[in-house]
């Protein structure tokens, strides 16, 4: 297959490693959502409000009670953090 300007097709492997090393999501998350989500996760008190970060692959990388150090931990790894609500 041929590809051109007029028309990009990727494939769902390609798709899946987009953003894979430069981008990380950064998402509010509630402490009652985080079981599943932070494997080895100890206790934490249920009803608190946190901010998760996650590579584009869904791979969590750092949990933090304040939106401004989840977004310094994107960048100190120097990847693009975006938002999703």
């Amino acid at each position: 297959m041929t590809r051109t300007d007029e028309n990009l097709i990727m494939t769902s492997g390609e798709f899946a490693h987009l953003g894979e090393g430069s981008v990380a999501y950064l998402r509010k998350i509630s402490s009652d959502d985080l079981r599943g989500r932070f494997p080895g996760l100890g206790e934490i008190a249920p009803g608190l409000e946190l901010w998760a970060l996650f590579a584009a692959n869904g791979q969590p990388i750092l949990l933090s009670d304040a939106r401004d150090r989840a977004l310094a931990g994107a960048l100190e790894n120097d990847l693009t953090p975006v938002a999703i609500h």
